[in-house]
């Protein structure tokens, strides 16, 4: 493979910009768009080798899958750096990009960061940003050949950022795949690229204004049409689902207000009502739920978390930086997220270890970083394992039922073949692990949960192993993380709206007086475990609904009282100390 060729000329170029930015910022700076005609009437993409498709089909790994490598560029922001050094390299390789390995090495060390599991590729660099430049990792056939994918990188005065991917295949002799000539010139961007692991991507439609007819990088026009089905031959994208951009978030990438946190979960910012980008961001997830399924055919599960404002209170619209909590990172069973106030990071760190049980969660500041717009997603870049063990399986969500066994079932696959899956369900963790070999029909394995009485809690993960010894679970934080499911009759409660309540509280029932149906609304202002009851004027209870735990939200349950008298009854709401009862009539 060749390394791409740098005009000199754009060296120079790229040595003037040096010259004026100490730090260069995820946006596009004064300069560069100054230059922007240039390099549209001098594209830098003169390479022909590597630049046709992988053969046959391909799967972009997700970011919760398991990594042999991190990947960042050791340019400014060096604090921020070095944790996500000290942090990482428990996990997995870290690849360093660097001009000079003993400055990194002085540095970590001065920091007490241990100096064990680090690779210094030097190289040139123009920026920190790895995340928008940096390599794609994809297999062959869902789980064969480690592959790089390299796109044109939509800042053309950082022509040495945009031959990193290059530098890294190449020290890892691992095959490239660049979509560099037309008709498959593409730009993008990784900031604003999420995928699932399953085929599914989400964007902003910024990937459609830079690659539109007139776009200033010298790269022919494409229909939405043929983006996608670029995406699809050299990404494996088959559903890509792009969103209306936001109006304060300047650099339009997606990982600032959203994350995939499984292939069934969105964990996307919320800002206080009629807030900076908040209006949009809630018309956005609304045009998500209301138009697409996860991978498995069910509704996305979503959480919500704050999108914190500056430091005197000022949010986007009024000139505060883009604080953000969902421009994190997995890094196998760490995920890094940035922080910025204690008042603010302890409910966002909170959310992430509710939402994301066994998993490390740890905190970076971002204040110093963040006027730059991006964080810590932004300037890191994971790179996936030469042979993974592919767990595809939906998770079970909460059921009613007590009487039928709970199938759990998961298509699994790895290139030297699987030698044995198992599952692993408890309902008491503190008591161990049950274990159930798992049948293997056509790569489909499966096992049974017995059936549990209501108010169960059900844990559960599944493990597998490689004929080459390599094993894996699903999550990968398991026994400590795992999947889990309550045995409940609380599937008539249903979460309405996209709000983030601001603090507990039960509503008049509506109608009232009803016949023979009514509905209860409630609000709960964080992740927690609550009951509703229903009692007569006697005070015996008619109706409870299993203690369970939701996500912070509004919330309605349908109550058909048919079986019931008329006369009054009371309803009662309890939840994190909080109780409240109100009065409702029932009128035949």
């Amino acid at each position: 493979m060749k390394q791409l060729i740098i005009p000199v000329l754009l060296i120079i170029m790229s040595s003037a910009l040096f010259a004026q930015e100490t730090f260069l910022p995820n946006y596009m700076t004064d300069y560069e768009k100054s230059q922007l005609e240039y390099f549209r009437k001098n594209p830098t993409v003169n390479e022909t080798d590597d630049t046709n498709p992988p053969p046959g089909p391909v799967r972009t790994m997700a970011e919760w899958e398991e990594l042999q490598a991190l990947q960042i560029t050791w340019t400014g922001q060096l604090a921020i750096l070095r944790q996500i050094v000290d942090y990482a390299q428990e996990e997995c390789l870290v690849y360093i990009i660097c001009s000079d390995s003993n400055s990194v090495k002085s540095y970590l060390t001065s920091g007490g960061v241990g100096l064990y599991n680090i690779k210094y590729l030097i190289t040139a660099f123009n920026s920190i940003w790895c995340r928008d430049y940096g390599p794609w990792a994809v297999y062959s056939n869902q789980y064969d050949t480690l592959r790089i994918i390299d796109w044109i990188y939509n800042r053309p005065a950082r022509p040495q950022d945009n031959v990193t991917p290059v530098f890294i295949a190449n020290y890892m002799g691992v095959p490239i795949h660049q979509t560099l000539v037309a008709p498959n010139d593409l730009v993008n961007t990784g900031g604003n690229f999420m995928v699932d692991g399953h085929g599914t991507a989400f964007a902003s439609k910024l990937i459609l204004s830079e690659n539109a007819p007139g776009n200033p990088y010298g790269v022919s026009a494409k229909t939405e049409t043929q983006i996608n089905a670029i995406m699809n031959s050299y990404m494996g994208i088959n559903r890509y689902i792009k969103m209306d951009i936001l109006p304060y978030d300047v650099i339009h990438h997606i990982d600032m207000h959203i994350k995939l946190l499984d292939e069934e979960t969105l964990l996307v910012g919320q800002y206080p009502a009629g807030i900076a980008d908040g209006p949009q961001i809630e018309l956005t997830l609304q045009y998500v739920l209301n138009n697409f399924q996860t991978c498995f055919g069910k509704p996305y599960k979503v959480i919500r978390i704050p999108m914190p404002p500056g430091p005197n209170g000022q949010y986007p619209n009024n000139g505060g930086d883009y604080r953000t909590y969902t421009n994190s990172v997995f890094v196998n069973k760490t995920v890094i997220v940035p922080t910025y106030a204690p008042q603010y990071d302890t409910t966002a760190l909170r959310i992430y270890r509710e939402s994301l049980p066994g998993y490390n969660i740890v905190g970076v500041d971002c204040n110093a970083i963040i006027p730059s717009l991006g964080a810590i997603h932004c300037i890191s870049k994971e790179i996936g394992v030469s042979e993974p063990i592919f767990i595809s399986h939906s998770a079970l969500r909460n059921t009613s039922n007590t009487t039928q066994p709970y199938e759990v079932k998961a298509y699994i696959k790895t290139k030297s073949g699987v030698s044995a899956a198992k599952l692993y369900w408890s309902i008491d963790t503190s008591a161990g692990f049950t274990q159930a070999a798992m049948t293997n029909i056509a790569d489909t394995f499966r096992a049974n949960i017995p059936a549990q009485p209501l108010n169960t809690r059900v844990y559960y993960y599944i493990w597998a192993n490689s004929n080459s010894g390599r094993t894996v679970t699903k999550p990968l934080p398991a026994p400590r993380g795992n999947i889990q499911f309550v045995v409940t009759n609380i599937s008539g409660i249903t979460q309405i709206g996209n709000t983030m309540p601001e603090k507990f509280r039960l509503y008049q029932n509506y109608p009232n007086p009803f016949n023979p149906a009514t509905k209860i609304k409630f609000d709960i202002p964080n992740s927690t475990v609550v009951t509703l009851k229903v009692y007569d004027i006697s005070g015996r209870e008619v109706l409870s609904i299993a203690a369970t735990k939701l996500n912070a939200g509004s919330y309605s349950y349908l109550w058909d009282a048919k079986g019931n008298s008329s006369g009054i009854y009371f309803y009662r709401l309890t939840g994190d100390g909080f109780t409240d009862v109100k009065k409702m009539i029932l009128i035949k």
